[in-house]
């Protein structure tokens, strides 16, 4: 059975639920999907593995091969010519729920919130809270959904 393809009120795709309707059985979570239209639209979607182990070659392959397939049943959705991109979330690993938060606690983040941007490390996570540890034993929290958030550094062996 094909999964369905979710739509937005006016008609257009949702990319990471596209994406995610696919890719979530085979064990991946989407981070962040989306077209990128002019003269050659690119289709991004960056994944991780559910289990935590880094991604490998092999899974960006299967995860595009899966996801390819899908797409063609969805041709009058897309543009004529696109480029399917599936990638691991690489130096701007971008940070969505608490457990990526909670996963990554301790290290550097780059910040962008309507309070203004910062960096700082990641500190306590208690609920949709993250409390974000700044110079000058400063702290800021902010609720999920309300920022953007990159690592700023990797850890030293694999979260």
């Amino acid at each position: 059975m094909e999964p369905e393809h979710p739509l937005q009120a006016g008609g257009a795709p949702q990319w990471s639920q596209v994406a995610e309707s696919v890719l979530a059985p085979l064990g991946y979570e989407v981070l962040e999907a989306g077209l990128k239209s002019g003269k050659n639209p690119v289709l991004l979607v960056r994944i991780e593995r559910k289990d935590e182990v880094p991604i490998s070659i092999a899974d960006l392959e299967r995860a595009n091969r899966a996801l390819s397939a899908h797409l063609d049943t969805l041709e009058a959705l897309l543009p004529a010519r696109y480029l399917l991109q599936v990638e691991s979330p690489g130096a701007d690993r971008p940070l969505f729920t608490a457990r990526h938060f909670e996963r990554f606690a301790g290290l550097k983040v780059r910040v962008r919130s309507p309070q203004g941007n910062f960096t700082g490390r990641i500190g306590a996570v208690r609920g949709d809270m993250v409390e974000f540890l700044l110079e000058k034993d400063e702290t800021r929290s902010l609720q999920l959904g309300t920022f953007k958030a990159t690592l700023a550094e990797w850890p030293d062996k694999p979260r």
